[in-house]
């Protein structure tokens, strides 16, 4: 479909990636730059916000842990209301839409409910992150495969497959880990990873106030603690958090 305007107004999903706006793709950046209205989530930086048309609506839908600004469902049925209003609507993402962004449930109620609506991809969160911290998720020395892990736990329970974390030569990624990391730490050793396994915690990444901490499996809990590190982070487990003393091109 193209971005042309309909009797009923479209939707489009955007990505807005892990903050930086130089991270935006073209399209991302011309569609919140022309939209009618944008709901958009807490993680979406400052400078990106900047970016978008002065003269749209803004609506913030952000979620923290245990508190929801709208409930999803309320979220879909309003991008629905705007898009019958004729509206350009653009639900504006931190990260990817598509990566623990929930974007898909979205669009299925949009394609009930018979909105055009696009999906623009953008940089998620573990790319971003890793490469500004100069950790590469992937290397023929290190990892040959790569784990996107949801890291917030619901009531801090352990209902994921550890044994399957486990595995050798393996990157892995947790998003929204910070509360539930002694949890992770505690799982994983328990399931037979070895205690010094390299992991390294980023906070804020690719913005300016960028914070990357590091260190094993034993010792990060106490590390993160002490460095008062603050939400939102990726967790990078694996051999290439070793990398990082020597590829940190932000830090040097």
């Amino acid at each position: 479909m193209q971005e042309s305007d309909t009797a009923q107004g479209q939707v489009f999903l955007v990505g807005a990636g892990p903050g930086d706006p130089d991270l935006l793709t073209l399209k991302a950046d011309r569609l919140i730059r022309k939209a009618d209205v944008v709901l958009y989530d807490r993680l979406v930086s400052d400078a990106i916000m900047a970016r978008i048309n002065p003269k749209a609506r803004l609506i913030h839908v952000g979620k923290r842990r245990s508190e929801h600004t709208l409930p999803q469902d309320e979220i879909n049925e309003r991008l629905i209301g705007l898009a019958r209003q004729g509206l350009c609507v653009v639900r504006l993402k931190g990260g990817d839409p598509f990566i623990f962004g929930r974007g898909g449930e979205e669009i299925e109620w949009l394609s009930r409910a018979g909105i055009p609506f696009q999906v623009v991809p953008g940089i998620t969160a573990a790319s971003g992150c890793a490469a500004y911290a100069g950790i590469p998720l992937t290397h023929r020395d290190h990892a040959q495969s790569v784990r996107f892990v949801t890291g917030h736990l619901k009531n801090d329970s352990c209902d994921l497959p550890w044994d399957d974390f486990v595995q050798s030569h393996q990157t892995l990624v947790f998003y929204m880990g910070l509360v539930g990391l002694p949890v992770i730490v505690r799982e994983l050793v328990a399931h037979g990873m070895r205690p010094d396994m390299p992991v390294a915690l980023v906070s804020k990444g690719t913005l300016p106030d960028q914070q990357a901490v590091t260190g094993t499996l034993e010792t990060i809990v106490e590390t993160v603690n002490d460095r008062g590190v603050r939400a939102p982070t990726v967790i990078i487990i694996g051999d290439v958090v070793r990398l990082r003393d020597q590829l940190d091109w932000v830090g040097q």
